[in-house]
């Protein structure tokens, strides 16, 4: 077992309120692409032409016709060991609360439940006219069935959008608010899989670390805070949750 995954096992055990945030990287063992990284969708496409508010209101067929085939990809999809030993952390009492930038819903299939989707999630279907709310399932159903692939309030006519957030939309203020609270409070934070580019949700690994809390990072590519960090981890999410997990039970055993 490595020197890493021995210490963040310390730091959980001892901490009083650990936070784990997760970002594109702990899904990509799951087979979901990283859209940022090299090679993934935002290089093929233009996020504000296909995924943007601006497109969504204008025209919304060309929405649709992007978005329809992600919520397949995804639909699919099951969680992999990282989503599960992290909510295995939850359920024993050592992390506090999720923090993810990721829309998969795969940290809730795995069992987290203090989970804090800053970006949204495909969960639901919304409308912005009325406000009406409908399940995920029903989105894709009245989607499947309209000529032009454009699923519509059924209330007041108005098409509807997804959970997630769209480039130019802001991110939900219930989550934000929720995800800097634990920021707030967290003398251990666990990033996994997070460039740590992306504000606001860039911003909280600052506020544990100005408060005297310990910063641990585990992605495979750098990120701004590294030098901050208490502990640095570049391998693949799920093998060193799995051998921290197992450096926890170790811990638990000798007691």
């Amino acid at each position: 077992m490595t020197d890493g995954p021995e210490r963040l096992a310390r730091l959980l055990a001892g901490a009083e309120h650990a936070v784990v945030l997760t970002g594109a990287g702990i899904s990509t063992e799951s087979g979901i692409p990283d859209f940022r990284s090299a090679g993934g969708v935002w290089e093929e496409f233009d996020p504000m032409e296909v995924a943007s508010m601006p497109t969504f209101l204008t025209d919304p067929t060309r929405f649709w016709r992007f978005h329809r085939p992600r919520i397949d990809m995804l639909s699919g999809v099951a969680p992999n060991a990282g989503h599960e030993v992290v909510a295995e952390f939850e359920r024993r009492g050592v992390v506090k609360a999720v923090v993810t930038q990721n829309i998969d819903r795969l940290h809730a299939k795995a069992g987290s439940r203090e989970l804090i989707e800053v970006h949204g999630s495909l969960e639901r279907g919304v409308c912005l006219r009325c406000d009406a709310r409908v399940s995920g399932d029903e989105l894709t159903a009245r989607a499947d069935a309209a000529d032009d692939g454009v699923p519509r309030c059924s209330a007041c006519g108005f098409q509807l959008k997804s959970g997630v957030v769209l480039f130019g939309e802001p991110l939900p203020a219930d989550a934000i608010e929720a995800a800097y609270a634990h920021a707030e409070r967290a003398d251990v934070m666990l990033v996994v899989g997070s460039s740590l580019l992306v504000a606001p949700v860039s911003q909280l690994p600052g506020i544990v670390v100005g408060n005297g809390g310990a910063l641990a990072i585990l992605t495979e590519s750098e990120t701004p805070y590294d030098a901050q960090a208490t502990l640095r981890m570049h391998g693949r999410a799920g093998e060193e949750l799995t051998r921290t997990l197992r450096a926890l039970d170790a811990l638990a055993g000798g007691a």
